[in-house]
C-alpha cells in the first residue's frame, strides 16, 4: 500500500512558501509512482483560492472546517498573526490530532505555524512519520528554544532549504537527521504560460524591480533612499516595487514627501512577476535576510541581472562571490550605491556571463530536482 503524503502549513498573507508547499506537492503527482497523491490540509480555509490548481493537479485536501474563526486569512502584523496561531493550536488541535492518529504510518510534512502537530506528535504519541520544513533562519528566543529541544526529539527528518541553515541547525539541534531540500521555485510549465502572457508596455528605460512583502525584513526603506540618490544624478531611472504589507504606507509616504512618485512605483501583489522582470534591466533585493529568496531564482531564470544585498542565508550562496550577480554589503548605503553604479559601468560580455551562471544555477530549483532529492528523504522516513 502506498505511503500518504500531508502538507500542514497554515499561512496568513502572500508569502513564497505557499508556492514551494504546491509546487512541492505537484512534483509528487508528476513524478512519483512510489506515494498515494499527495494531500494539503485545509486549516483555516488557505487553500480555497488554489482551488483551480489544486484541482488541475489532481492534489486531495482534507478540509478541517474552521475558516468561519478566521474571517481575516490575509494579514500583517506580529501581535495579530501570534494571535491567530493561537487560535489554530486551540480550535485545529481535536480535528488535526486525529488525521494524525487515524495515519499513523503515513508521512506529515510540517511548514510554517508548526507548534500544533509538534505538540501533538511528541506529547500524544501518534506515531505518525514528521518532517518538519524549516524555511527561514529559525529566531529562537529562551522559550522557543526549550520548546524546540523537546518536541524535535519526536521528529523523523529536518529539511532546511540552504546550506547554512542546514549548518546552524546541527549545531543547536545536535541532531544528525537534517537534510538539505531545495525549494521547488522553478516550474517551467507554469512560467512559459506567464511568460506568453507579458504585455506591459509602460515600462520603458532604466528599468528596476523590486519583489517582496512589504516589511522590515526586505528592507524597501533603505532601497528607496538609496534611489533617491540615483534619481537625483539620472532621473531616466525608475524603480518598481511589487509586493504588499505592513510597511506600504511609510514607503508610500516617503515617495510622496520627496517626490518621487514619477520615479518609484508600489504596484502591490502581481501574480505574474515575469511581466517586469523580462523588461527589468536589473532586480534589486535589499532583504536584511532571506532563506534562499524565491525571487532571487526567479529572477535569475528570467535572465535578469542579479543586484543583491550579502544578508544570510540565501543571497550568498546563490550569487557565489559575485559569480551570477552583484552583491552589496547589507544595509550599506554607500556600498550599495557604488556597486550598482559599478552594473551601469559593466560591458555586456561580463552581464551576460553572469546571467548564464545564474541560469545555470536557477535549474537546481525546478520541481523535478527538488522531486530528487525529496524521494530520498521520504524513502528514509
Amino acid at each position: 500500500m502506498q505511503k500518504k503524503i500531508f502538507y500542514w502549513s497554515p499561512f496568513f498573507s502572500n508569502i513564497a512558501t505557499i508556492k514551494a508547499v504546491l509546487n512541492s506537492a505537484i512534483s509528487i503527482n508528476k513524478f512519483s509512482n512510489n506515494f498515494s497523491r499527495p494531500i494539503l490540509i485545509n486549516v483555516i480555509g488557505e487553500w480555497d483560492e488554489f482551488e483551480n490548481i489544486i484541482s488541475e493537479n489532481n492534489i486531495e485536501v482534507v478540509d478541517l472546517k474552521l475558516r468561519k474563526y478566521f474571517k481575516r486569512k490575509k494579514i500583517n502584523g506580529f501581535f495579530l498573526s501570534r494571535y491567530y496561531q493561537i487560535k489554530i493550536f486551540f480550535l485545529a488541535f481535536i480535528p488535526l490530532y486525529n488525521i494524525l492518529r487515524k495515519n499513523k504510518s503515513n508521512i506529515f510534512i510540517l511548514h510554517l505555524v508548526t507548534s500544533l502537530p509538534l505538540f501533538l506528535n511528541f506529547f500524544l504519541k501518534t506515531e505518525s512519520k514528521i518532517i518538519l520544513r524549516i524555511s527561514g533562519l529559525p529566531r529562537l528566543n529562551i522559550f522557543r528554544k526549550i520548546f524546540w529541544k523537546i518536541v524535535i526529539k519526536k521528529v523523523d527528518i529536518i529539511t532546511t532549504p540552504t546550506i547554512t541553515t542546514k549548518e546552524y541547525l546541527n549545531k543547536i539541534l545536535k541532531k544528525k537527521e537534517i537534510y538539505l531540500l531545495r525549494d521547488p521555485i522553478i516550474f517551467v510549465k507554469e512560467i512559459k504560460k506567464k511568460k506568453i502572457k507579458i504585455k506591459n508596455e509602460n515600462l520603458n528605460g532604466n528599468v528596476y524591480v523590486s519583489i517582496g512583502r512589504l516589511t522590515k525584513q526586505k528592507n524597501f526603506i533603505f532601497l528607496l533612499k538609496c534611489f533617491k540618490k540615483i534619481i537625483e544624478k539620472n532621473n531616466n531611472n525608475y524603480l518598481y516595487i511589487l509586493g504588499n504589507g505592513e510597511d506600504f504606507q511609510k514607503l508610500k509616504n516617503y515617495i510622496e514627501k520627496n517626490n518621487l512618485k514619477k520615479n518609484i512605483f508600489l504596484e502591490g501583489h502581481k501574480e505574474n512577476v515575469f511581466e517586469y522582470l523580462c523588461k527589468a534591466k536589473a532586480f534589486i533585493l535589499p532583504s536584511l535576510w532571506e532563506d534562499p529568496g524565491f525571487v532571487l531564482i526567479e529572477a535569475a531564470f528570467a535572465n535578469t541581472l542579479i543586484i543583491s544585498s550579502n544578508c544570510d542565508n540565501g543571497p550568498k550562496e546563490i550569487l557565489k562571490d559575485n559569480q551570477n550577480g552583484y552583491s552589496f554589503i547589507s544595509n550599506d548605503k554607500s556600498d550599495f550605491l557604488q556597486i550598482f553604479k559599478k552594473s551601469q559601468q559593466a560591458n555586456e560580455k561580463d552581464i551576460c556571463k553572469k546571467k548564464l551562471n545564474a541560469k545555470k544555477m536557477s535549474r537546481k530549483f525546478s520541481l523535478f530536482n527538488h522531486y530528487i532529492e525529496l524521494k530520498k528523504i521520504l524513502i528514509n522516513v
